[in-house]
């Protein structure tokens, strides 16, 4: 069996893993990512990039070169309830260098953040090497087991990082304590092709019985359709033709393209979820990202949350990792950092879900009434800029500190 040793092991290249290894190299760390796939590209993940990534990519010095890589610029967001259309999130107002959420491919983020990392010789980027275990020793976590083709390779570290997603298998070694909170639907995500001619806005329509997202890709819609929870194998019984009908009355522009839709295949399944961990780390451990707090999708600031888990992370760890001298009391105070903001946008996400999804999904026939509060917005603009500062910046900003930018 191979061996390697290093300060840090990171289990997973998604944002908040490779964030926070390019923050801790950048730092002086040395630092390993295990990422179990041979590149990032993977259909409907996330794509927003919220304005508070973009502020941190802004204080580190990369955001005009990311900004450089394709992407669409969303300024304010919109949705349809019934037949009426309700503006209700201005960004272009907020206080950043950057007011408006980048639609950009998750690949390309992550390649960049990769890219740039790799400039640095204490960081090491293992792809196709999939963590698959913990090693503990007298209580302790000191290093992990991963399984690459070349066969397996233990890595001994002074810390591991679990951010492997919402299927943790570091999580799940650790033996972590979850509260399960849950979500009422599932989402099938697919694309169609845009047309010049077509509407150019990013819109979410709430009807009666359904929840239909559409976002501005340049030269494709990527597109959600809510459904309850568990009911795929309803969507898939009542036909393609069906499917293909209700999205056309969601959007009777994409009549002409819908036969894009060729089988259920190209509707690919999210299954929704909630979830946090009641305590993020053991010694010689920690979880970030969905790996401590799986996410909705509801108002795409999952991957946004992840990357402010990061720079929480490296701000508190850079210098005991440098030192070698990180404790539990550090590990700690991540979670004392991050876990109120994660609650709170949870509690809001668990809101929407009860009060609007449930009650629209559960609906049949008759009219959706859109929330007072829609209407409160179109009448007074300004108050367009607070949904905008909740989603656009979160509930504790973090900024990247001087362990990593060395001033």
């Amino acid at each position: 069996m191979k061996e390697l040793r290093t300060q840090c092991a990171v289990a997973g290249g998604g944002p908040a893993g490779m964030m926070l290894a390019y923050l801790l190299a950048r730092a002086g760390v040395a630092v390993i990512v295990c990422e179990k796939h041979a590149d990032f590209l993977r259909d409907f993940r996330g794509d927003t990039v919220h304005p508070s990534t973009l502020e941190i990519m802004h204080e580190l010095g990369l955001a005009e070169r990311l900004l450089q890589l394709p992407h669409q610029k969303i300024e304010r967001l919109s949705g349809a309830v019934g037949n009426q259309t309700f503006p209700f999130a201005d960004f272009s107002h907020l206080p950043v260098h950057y007011p408006f959420i980048a639609l950009m491919p998750q690949w390309d983020f992550l390649n960049f953040l990769a890219s740039e990392a790799k400039a640095f010789a204490n960081f090491t980027l293992l792809m196709r090497t999939e963590v698959i275990g913990t090693i503990e020793e007298a209580g302790k976590i000191t290093g992990v087991r991963a399984r690459s083709p070349e066969g397996e390779t233990e890595i001994k570290a002074d810390l591991v990082i679990a951010a492997d997603g919402r299927h943790s298998t570091v999580r799940a070694s650790g033996g972590f304590i979850v509260e399960d909170i849950g979500a009422p639907m599932d989402v099938l995500w697919f694309r169609l092709s845009r047309q010049s001619s077509d509407p150019p806005q990013t819109l979410g329509r709430i009807d009666a019985g359904s929840i239909f997202v559409q976002l501005n890709r340049g030269d494709y819609w990527q597109c959600a359709y809510v459904i309850p929870k568990g009911s795929v194998e309803d969507v898939h019984r009542r036909g393609l033709d069906a499917f293909r009908a209700e999205i056309v009355r969601q959007a009777p522009f994409f009549a002409d393209r819908i036969a894009e839709i060729v089988s259920f295949e190209d509707a690919k399944l999210l299954t929704v979820g909630i979830d946090r961990l009641t305590r993020w780390h053991k010694p010689g451990l920690i979880c970030i990202g969905d790996a401590a707090h799986t996410m909705s999708p509801i108002g795409g600031v999952g991957i946004n949350v992840a990357i402010q888990d990061a720079v929480a992370a490296g701000n508190v760890l850079a210098e005991p990792l440098r030192n070698g001298t990180v404790t539990d009391a550090n590990l700690a105070a991540v979670q004392a950092r991050r876990e109120l903001p994660v609650r709170v946008v949870q509690g809001i996400q668990v809101f929407i879900q009860k009060r609007v999804i449930s009650t629209v999904l559960a609906k049949r026939g008759g009219e959706v009434q859109a929330p007072r509060f829609l209407h409160l917005l179109s009448i007074i603009p300004i108050l367009q800029q607070i949904p905008a500062r909740v989603l656009g910046l979160g509930l504790r900003r973090e900024h990247v500190g001087p362990a990593i930018l060395g001033r």
